[in-house]
């Protein structure tokens, strides 16, 4: 396992929600820029949002006004709730800390389908 640990991932209907967490260690969750990443199926990875150490948000256009990215310094666990999923938000999430290099999760499924 790496440092950065994803969970929360699954099959929801469309208009549904779902939370991702993504859990590291303390020093990592401390200093580094926490963020999500996405890839569906024959696409490029995209950014989605990231949250600095001074609790900033940055969302992607596309998820702006339904995703919600947040963080726990004290459970060193980064969220994304997920709210009206669309059939276009499928694809594997995944969790990085940036801080000059970046570490990577290996990523959660997250499938919006009914």
């Amino acid at each position: 396992q790496g440092p950065l640990v994803e969970s929360g991932g699954g099959l929801v209907q469309p208009g549904g929600s779902l939370r991702l967490s993504c859990a590291t260690s303390a020093n990592i969750f401390r200093l580094y820029t926490m963020g999500w990443y996405r890839q569906a199926p024959g696409q490029q990875r995209e950014w989605v949002a990231d949250i600095p150490s001074d609790y900033s948000t940055n969302y992607a256009d596309s998820v702006k006004g339904r995703f919600t990215i947040s963080r726990d310094d004290a459970k060193s666990t980064l969220y994304l709730q997920m709210n009206n999923l669309k059939p276009e938000d499928t694809a594997v999430y995944y969790c990085t800390a940036s801080r000059g290099l970046t570490y990577w999760g290996r990523g959660t499924q997250v499938t919006v389908s009914s």
